[in-house]
């Protein structure tokens, strides 16, 4: 059945996969995690604070954003921001944001709300000793956070951190809705040129499941080790 395979097309166009389309998915990846990391851990402390208004508008801004499809916050933010910005800058027309920026925002702001879940859970898994002894060496909240309950609560949630970041990896390939040149994007336009969708797609495949099966198997690990630490 593989005999009228042509998988030399897949050789001709590693350059342009790896140098274009990996490359860029894999910068989304790492940018949109930092980004998601910031701001999911500030949502996270809103969520836990003593002021009951932070607490409605961290769980708001959490449920609303889990309720929603991916892909239907990259329309919206790609087509309907741009009138947004022109509205509110008082612009003769919109406003136009650039695609990777969209995607990268997008990306960042969509993952916030399931990073500051695993950040929450984090904070709460450290006992309550921790926070009593940093404030009665004479730190306010926000050195207790920074000094003592952040970076252990880090560590604990860094192989579920790493998961959801495996999550995140697989979910750029919806960039294509707005044309950027992710990896599946451009393993797309190639076999949409040569007429080869069959091998190109199982090759993206393949990629996708490499790097996400060896991840995954470098976050096992990493739990274990972890889990010897404690």
């Amino acid at each position: 059945m593989f005999s009228d395979f042509d998988f030399g097309v897949i050789a001709r166009s590693l350059p342009y996969l790896l140098k274009e389309g990996l490359t860029f998915t894999l910068l989304l990846t790492a940018l949109a995690t930092i980004g998601g990391v910031i701001l999911g851990t500030l949502i996270a402390m809103a969520r836990l604070s003593s002021y009951r208004v932070l607490r409605i508008i961290g769980a708001g801004y959490v449920n609303f954003l889990r309720s929603l499809p991916l892909v239907l916050v990259i329309f919206w933010f790609y087509f309907l921001v741009p009138y947004i910005l022109q509205w509110v800058m008082r612009t003769s027309s919109p406003v136009p944001v650039g695609a990777f920026d969209s995607a990268l925002i997008t990306f960042t702001i969509f993952e916030a709300a399931y990073f500051s879940e695993i950040m929450r859970a984090g904070i709460q898994s450290i006992p309550r000793g921790q926070p009593a002894a940093a404030f009665a060496l004479g730190m306010n909240y926000w050195q207790s956070m920074r000094y003592v309950i952040l970076p252990q609560a880090f560590r604990n949630m860094l192989p579920v951190i790493l998961t959801q970041t495996i999550i995140l990896f697989q979910d750029t390939s919806l960039v294509y809705v707005v044309s950027l040149p992710d990896f599946l994007g451009a393993a797309s336009k190639v076999a949409q040129r040569d007429g080869r969708l069959v091998e190109m797609y199982i090759f993206a495949a393949l990629v996708y499941f490499i790097i996400s099966f060896a991840a995954s198997w470098l976050v096992k690990r990493l739990q274990a080790r972890i889990a010897i630490i404690r």
